[in-house]
């Protein structure tokens, strides 16, 4: 289908719509080399750790630490991930005019995060998954293409 945006890589087309895209963001009174680091932090309680995953040198390392189980995750973590995710995706693409118009020029284009490593976030390679990351990504540039 041709109205279909499917991204994963960041060195690839539509690259900036990954987690892992280099474009720093500023939530919480606070510089986030990428989305990934900010999303990756919050899922646990100590400021320590948190602090330790956003000085992480890259978005993988942001994500290993995050995968880590030997800190203490937010009890009602599974409640606000989505929360979480949107609101860094939400200021990736509303600090950088560039995202923003690149997002609000896909138009109606079905925005799908393609791999087979992730059925929530993504579309799990066979297009079964949830592709949550792609919804955020749909309802951002809906609530951008009302503002204009």
């Amino acid at each position: 289908m041709e109205n279909e945006i499917k991204f994963y890589s960041e060195d690839a087309n539509y690259g900036e719509f990954s987690n892992f895209a280099p474009y720093a963001i500023k939530l919480k009174n606070k510089i986030w080399a990428t989305t990934e680091h900010y999303f990756q932090a919050q899922k646990f309680e100590k400021q320590t750790y948190q602090d330790k995953i956003r000085n992480a040198e890259s978005p993988m390392m942001a994500a290993q630490l995050g995968r880590s189980r030997k800190e203490r995750i937010l009890k009602n973590w599974d409640n606000i991930k989505l929360n979480v995710m949107y609101d860094a995706v939400k200021a990736k693409f509303t600090q950088y005019p560039e995202l923003t118009q690149l997002l609000l020029d896909t138009k109606e284009a079905k925005i799908i995060e393609h791999t087979e490593n992730d059925d929530y976030w993504g579309d799990g390679g066979d297009g079964k998954g949830k592709n949550m990351l792609g919804k955020i990504l749909m309802k951002i540039r809906e609530e951008l293409q009302q503002e204009k």
